[in-house]
């Protein structure tokens, strides 16, 4: 039997990359708010920015967009101000949503390798979203998306290396345990991203 070609896939439309990004920072916010309920970090812009909002005077929010801006220069270099401009407004709901998430949802415990595997797969799951619609949070989502258009290794790869720098300078305001279990929380984001975002694995633009 002679296989047919697969034809190249239709392009999203404006609707279903206005979806597709709220629907990855929906994800995003529920997973941080999980991790942060759990006492867990993760890794990323995200995850230096839970460890920061603990010993800065800021809230979470103010600290993430600080934390992003550097990241999002570089975006707009090398990326285009399009998927730049998709990522200011997906990092700003993100923050906003945050502050919003403990007068919306009441979450009184979050057991604490329960709230690292779940929030981070969200998390995970928010990211790869988000990628697919032109959108990323920002920070070292910006860097593995590079990696993978200019160098050929895999964004998940790239992404679970610099995120392991982040959950191991973490120690230094976490104890030992939450560490790890932080660190097995940052592989799994980062194997859904690795195992689904790569050449050939996805038609849609």
């Amino acid at each position: 039997m002679v296989s047919q070609p697969v034809s190249a896939a239709p392009p999203h439309s404006r609707v279903d990359d206005v979806a597709g990004l709220l629907t990855g920072v929906l994800l995003a916010s529920l997973g941080l708010a999980l991790l942060r309920a759990s006492g867990a970090v993760t890794g990323g812009t995200a995850g230096a920015s839970l460890a920061l909002a603990r010993v800065l005077p800021m809230p979470f929010g103010a600290v993430f967009v600080g934390v992003t801006v550097p990241f999002m220069l570089l975006a707009a270099r090398r990326k285009g101000w399009a998927f730049t401009g998709r990522s200011v407004v997906a990092v700003a709901l993100v923050s906003a949503l945050s502050q919003l998430h403990p007068q919306l949802l009441a979450v009184t415990r979050v057991a604490p390798l329960y709230g690292v595997v779940a929030g981070n797969l969200a998390l995970g799951l928010a990211i790869l979203i988000l990628f697919r619609h032109g959108s990323s949070l920002g920070g070292f989502n910006v860097v593995a998306l590079l990696a993978q258009e200019r160098r050929g290794w895999r964004a998940g790869y790239v992404q679970l290396a610099l995120d392991g720098c982040v959950v191991a300078a973490s120690a230094l305001v976490t104890p030992a345990g939450t560490v790890l279990s932080s660190a097995l929380g940052a592989v799994v984001l980062n194997l859904v991203l690795a195992m689904n975002h790569r050449p050939g694995r996805y038609l849609g633009a």
